[in-house]
């Protein structure tokens, strides 16, 4: 299926390199937006995490980068086409590349749903392997550029596999960052966490905020956290 129908937008993810996924609507769903006045997406894809986010704050100022020009090409057609067109630039560019232009800019909120397969086999479609697959240096370039373009109260909000946070745990205070949030995602109840929805700030807080949220309550059941987070977005909810 090539559009994909939201209850505020549709997404046409039609050659598109990463199709939507349950990792991308779980932090456009989850990510902190309240306060969030300027915010950036890194490799958007489709453009569903900026537009569910634009929906959730209806201030903020959306820009939306990809690598991938397909990718670029349709989150700028979503995005026309949304509610919040205004409100929402896509870019076909890398996030280095965009803050060597823009070296003075800063953001409330940065996101992404990054590649996640580190030296793994990959894909024989470039631009699939652009979409899915990287090394370390990306995440050192994330949080520096976090590091350098975060605002006084901003956060670095990112969807990614268990080792990943935890390395970049490890790596945050060589960037001045410090851990703000970690949402614990598991299938079911009683399978390993998969995912961590991680957030850092330059602020350091008294104590790290943890949650725990299971996608499913049985076979093909959605718990009932995640019909919650996701009823202003998906139509069967």
């Amino acid at each position: 299926m090539s559009v994909f129908r939201f209850k505020e937008f549709e997404i046409d993810q039609e050659n598109c390199p990463m199709k939507i996924n349950t990792d991308g609507v779980l932090l456009g769903a989850m990510a902190d937006v309240l306060h969030a006045k300027e915010i950036l997406d890194i490799g958007t894809g489709t453009g569903i995490i900026a537009l569910m986010l634009a929906q959730r704050n209806l201030e903020a100022t959306i820009n939306a980068l990809d690598i991938d020009f397909n990718a670029f090409v349709k989150a700028e057609f979503n995005f026309r086409n949304s509610l919040f067109h205004e409100r929402l630039t896509a870019l076909h560019t890398g996030f280095k590349e965009y803050f060597d232009l823009n070296p003075l800019k800063k953001y409330d909120l940065i996101v992404s749903n990054p590649p996640y397969f580190l030296h793994s086999l990959q894909s024989p479609k470039a631009e699939k392997n652009i979409s899915r697959h990287t090394d370390e240096q990306f995440f050192l370039d994330l949080l520096r550029i976090a590091q350098y373009h975060l605002s006084d109260n901003g956060t670095l909000e990112l969807i990614v596999p268990v080792d990943i946070s935890l390395m970049l745990q490890n790596l945050a205070s060589d960037f001045k960052l410090h851990v703000k949030k970690c949402i614990k995602i598991r299938s079911y109840e009683d399978k390993a966490t998969i995912r961590h929805i991680i957030s850092f700030s330059k602020q350091e807080l008294p104590e790290v905020c943890f949650h725990d949220f299971c996608i499913y309550e049985g076979q093909g059941v959605h718990s009932l956290a995640y019909k919650t987070v996701l009823k202003d977005f998906f139509i069967i909810f």
